[in-house]
């Protein structure tokens, strides 16, 4: 079973290149010092890459799926409802995720 840590870096290199919306959390759903990237994948409901750092060290990634009523609510107000949730800490989890959005795209 492989259980390397992931590159979280290069995660959030792969976002920015994939033309995710980088929004920074001003609500009270998320930590402080979260960052967000969003993507639109059908209407209104949007793919979330949460990225919470601590001292600019990357802690913690989680990809969500969730309804928000607009963009412009994301990292403001809770999302309408949560469709998926999984927090990426190995290179499985993010093997498991691309099997789930290859299954459900």
């Amino acid at each position: 079973m492989n259980t390397e840590k992931m590159d979280h870096q290069k995660i959030v290199k792969s976002l920015e290149a994939s033309h995710f919306i980088k929004i920074t959390n001003n609500g009270n759903w998320l930590e402080n010092h979260a960052i967000i990237y969003a993507k639109e994948i059908k209407n209104t409901i949007f793919l979330l890459f949460v990225v919470s750092e601590s001292k600019g060290k990357i802690e913690d990634i989680r990809a969500l799926i969730a309804q928000f009523d607009d963009v412009g609510n994301i990292g403001k107000h809770e999302p309408e409802q949560i469709l998926f949730y999984l927090s990426i800490r190995k290179k499985n989890d993010l093997h498991y995720f691309e099997k789930f959005m290859e299954i459900h795209d």
